[in-house]
Order: C-alpha cells, then sequence, then structure tokens
C-alpha cells in the first residue's frame, strides 16, 4: 500500500555514481540523448560519459508533461513525442516499474526526473495545471487508490508520481530538475511551473536542482543567436555538454551531501 509516509528517501548505501544504476524521467530534452543515453545532443549522453555510472537508462519521451488530464490513464505502449494524455510523467513512471518487474531493467539506485517545459508551453492545455493543493496533507492518505486522471494540477501530478517512485523502489535515490529557460513560452510560465517543482521538493523532501536559473541556457541569449540550442528550446551538442557539466557538478554535490 501507497502511504504518505514512503516520499522521504531512505537511501542508506554509499552514494557513488559509478556503483549506481541510473534511471532518466523527462521530456525532449532528455529523450534527444536517446533511450541507451547514446546520442550527443542529449545531456545525459554526456553526463553517462563523464559520470561512468554502473548502467544508464533513459525512460524520457518529447512532448511528454508532469501534469496528467482527467483523461490520462496507464499506458505502457504508447510513444506519440509530442503533447498527449498519456505522454505523462505518471506512464513513465509505470513503464519503469514493469521494466523492472519483468526483469528488462536493474533496480535503479538513482532517479532523476527533468520534466516541465511542456507544462510551461503548453499551460492552457492541460487545465488546472496551476490548482493550489497537495497530496500531502499528512493524513495517512493511500494514494494507491488515486488515478492519473483525477490528478491534474501540476503540483499533485509531481507528488503522485513521486509517491508511486517511492512506493516502489524505497532504497532509490530521487532528484528533481526544473525546467530550462527556452524561447517558446515567457519567462514567467517556466518560473511558475519551476517554483511549483521546488515547492513539491520540499514537501516530498527531495532535492531540486534549479535547471531555470543555472543550467547555461538563457533564453534571451538564445533569441538573439542560438547559443547552446538549434530551436531556443532543445540542446545543440555545445549545449548538452553545457548541461551535463552543470547537473554533473549538482548531482555529485546532492549525493555527496547525503552521506
Amino acid at each position: 500500500m501507497l502511504a504518505l509516509s514512503l516520499l522521504v528517501s531512505f537511501y542508506t548505501q554509499a552514494l557513488d555514481i559509478t556503483q549506481m544504476n541510473v534511471i532518466l524521467l523527462g521530456d525532449s530534452n532528455t529523450w534527444i540523448g536517446g533511450d541507451a543515453c547514446d546520442k550527443s545532443r542529449g545531456w545525459n549522453y554526456w553526463w553517462v560519459k563523464s559520470c561512468s555510472p554502473a548502467s544508464c537508462r533513459s525512460f524520457a519521451r518529447s512532448g511528454a508533461t508532469w501534469t496528467n488530464t482527467s483523461a490520462t490513464v496507464k499506458n505502457l505502449v504508447e510513444n506519440i513525442s509530442v503533447l498527449g494524455n498519456d505522454n505523462v510523467i505518471y506512464n513513465q513512471v509505470m513503464r519503469l516499474i514493469d521494466s523492472v518487474d519483468n526483469g528488462s531493467c536493474p533496480e535503479p539506485d538513482l532517479i532523476v526526473v527533468a520534466a516541465g517545459t511542456n507544462d510551461a508551453w503548453f499551460h492552457k492545455k492541460r487545465p488546472g495545471l496551476f490548482d493550489a493543493g497537495s497530496l500531502v496533507a499528512g493524513d495517512g492518505t493511500d494514494l494507491s487508490r488515486i488515478s492519473p486522471s483525477e490528478v491534474t494540477s501540476l503540483a499533485a501530478s509531481v507528488e503522485l508520481s513521486c509517491a508511486l517512485l517511492a512506493d516502489r523502489f524505497p532504497g532509490a535515490f530521487v532528484i528533481l530538475l526544473t525546467p530550462h529557460q527556452t524561447t517558446a513560452t515567457a519567462p514567467e510560465n517556466i518560473a511558475r511551473v519551476s517554483e511549483i517543482i521546488v515547492q513539491c521538493g520540499a514537501r516530498l523532501s527531495l532535492p531540486v536542482i534549479r535547471q531555470d536559473l543555472y543550467s547555461g541556457i538563457v533564453s534571451e541569449s538564445e533569441r538573439k543567436s542560438h547559443v547552446n540550442t538549434t530551436d531556443g528550446t532543445h540542446t545543440s551538442i555545445a549545449g548538452a555538454q553545457v548541461v551535463a557539466r552543470f547537473l554533473e557538478k549538482e548531482i555529485k554535490s546532492i549525493l555527496k551531501d547525503r552521506q
């Protein structure tokens, strides 16, 4: 049973990336690195080359949002690469659980979730995204009984997916990433989504890395000339290297602090 008490990570082993099986969830800026993290336009490609984890697999999908819709259902097979009711982090979590259960993926030690760009970009297509409220009420609510279609705010969607990860992988360390800056939507939309993710991290006792502030992707620069992106949103090879260096430093610092 999935209870609120499971939301805090209890990872107790040595937090050495080279000994870790790493799982990545997210949207297109992780997806472009490939499921095997073998494509150089993705930050994960360069991060793996530098950090040398025991294994690293991406379940990210282009077009994915954190936020569910009233039509979202469990879907293990869809791969549409655009916005869709079932193209959500919840279903990446479901695919991860299924893959570990069927033996095609090792039990994760570290799970990194990098999403939020599409929530900000297509917020008008996610009614209720900015609604207030939280699943973490401290009342012993059994979250396993909640359908994703009942959870249509960004905050509740983040908390449901993280609760599912905590339930199935209580030994895994989970890190959340806010979205990069982008020219595709107003800066205030990225900032608003990022702040909600930060607030969720605080409620769940999960670390959050502020890509929107510090990743090296700066929307003002990208509007003038594509410095680290190909289109104002998606990283170029050079941009992927910049992001990878930033995330290597941040993730190693977080793991060190938790030992």
